[in-house]
Order: C-alpha cells, then structure tokens, then sequence
C-alpha cells in the first residue's frame, strides 16, 4: 500500500510504535500491490474482559436518594457494594 507522505504527522517516530507480537502478524491481513493474499483473522489486540462463570442480571431497581448518595459518597465501585450489602442482608 503507498502512504501519502502528506498524510504522515511531521513528527513520526518508530520508536514511539509499539512492537508487533508474532500472534497480531499471523491475524493481520496480508497484500501486495493492493490486492488481499490473506485477509484479517478478528483483531490486532485482544478487546473486553473475559466471560463471568456468574454473569450478573441488571435490573431496575428505585432507591431512596439518600441511599444512593451515602453509597456514590464511598467512592467508584458503589454499586458493587450494595450488591454485597444485599447479600449480607440476606445471609448469602
């Protein structure tokens, strides 16, 4: 594929490039002179988290504001611990 060299930021580093693995080469599409030999298997980078066993259900559920202050108040992972404070309400 020729680049327009117009295109390219004036301050291009390859140093700055991350390196390739031997895995992203072997999924990346492969052509010459424009035309595909191989073309790409998924992506270049591994995306999202892994499967849960447990997967959690999201639901609608309506909380007192004061509530749901007192817990936004404790930080990231607030609703994290209502479910564990549910769960210990109910002995599980």
């Amino acid at each position: 594929m020729i680049e327009n060299s117009a295109s390219l930021p004036t301050d291009w580093d390859d140093d700055d490039l991350p390196e390739w693995t031997d895995e992203q080469f072997a999924r990346a599409e492969f052509s010459v002179g424009g035309n595909v030999i191989r073309a790409a298997q998924g992506t270049l980078t591994k995306t999202g988290r892994p499967f849960a066993e447990n997967p959690k259900k999201q639901v609608t559920l309506r909380l007192d504001p004061d509530v749901i202050e007192k817990f936004r108040a404790t930080g990231k992972g607030w609703q994290s611990r209502i479910n564990a404070e549910l769960r210990k309400a109910l002995g599980i």
